[in-house]
């Protein structure tokens, strides 16, 4: 049995649960990128809920900012916040709104704005570099948002510091609010132009969390900032939301929500008899 695999579906079961109840949220690129956050949480980060500003920690930056349903659902179960406060997202005056605030313990930075996360991610990373700190960042974008150019001016900065403590993830699900990315806005040949950008890039199955994690473990002996392409399924774990560009901001119906349930609860006993 596959623990990250299991705690993946869970977290999606928390992350439907706060979309249904507030009406509200990006439930298509929440379900994609869960894996790549338990991934990291759940035996990669060096970041502790009893000391969240600890100066050692690792640096998490969220620059897909607008998928922060699966983040809060994931800091909760860390205990960088009550579980129960969960239930107040998107509230009129809740902590827990619809992108990253850092007013909450464990976010570094407020994103939604998009093509901004990799650019202050390679100011974490230099900085430790300049302050010898050991430390490493991590930033998870989307596809769509590589339209953005301050991503590619990030990019190169990146490679011109040889930021080999900054890895990147592309949630590679393919879609994006308005469509295919390929329609919208091509962006391959992915993996040529960041290596022409001079980063370390391995492509993986996004959604498969303990091959993740696999690579997130494995030392950048490169010297050049790494990117990992995370091929992912727009609203994985729930059928009828696969490969749907409408639940990129979508919210199920009480029909909707049951059938979801009922598939993620089914994917989770799948996992307990592997």
């Amino acid at each position: 049995m596959s623990e990250l695999k299991l705690k993946s579906f869970e977290i999606r079961k928390d992350v439907l649960k706060m979309i249904y109840d507030a009406k509200t949220g990006h439930t298509g690129s929440d379900l994609s990128c869960a894996d790549i956050l338990v991934a990291l949480y759940y035996g990669v980060l060096n970041v502790n809920p009893e000391n969240p500003e600890a100066l050692d920690r690792d640096r998490y930056v969220q620059s897909k900012g607008h998928a922060v349903e699966v983040l809060w659902a994931v800091l909760a179960d860390k205990g960088f916040f009550a579980k129960e406060e969960l239930a107040d997202f998107s509230a009129f005056g809740s902590r827990l709104i619809g992108h990253p605030n850092n007013k909450v313990a464990g976010i570094e930075m407020n994103t939604g704005s998009l093509g901004h996360g990799l650019s202050v991610s390679v100011g974490m990373a230099l900085a430790a570099k300049m302050d010898g700190k050991s430390y490493h960042t991590y930033t998870l974008m989307g596809d769509g948002e590589l339209a953005e150019g301050s991503v590619w001016e990030g990019a190169m900065a990146a490679a011109n510091y040889k930021l080999d403590n900054l890895t990147a993830i592309i949630d590679r699900n393919s879609l994006q609010i308005s469509g295919r990315t390929e329609d919208v806005m091509s962006i391959e040949p992915l993996a040529d132009k960041w290596r022409a950008f001079g980063w370390d890039v391995i492509e993986v199955d996004g959604n498969d969390p303990d091959k993740l994690q696999a690579i997130f473990k494995t030392v950048n002996v490169t010297g050049k900032p790494r990117l990992i392409i995370a091929k992912t399924i727009k609203g994985y774990g729930v059928k009828m939301a696969e490969n749907a560009a409408k639940w990129h901001h979508y919210v199920p119906s009480s029909e909707e929500y049951e059938i979801a349930m009922k598939d993620l609860e089914e994917r989770m006993e799948a996992c307990r008899h592997e």
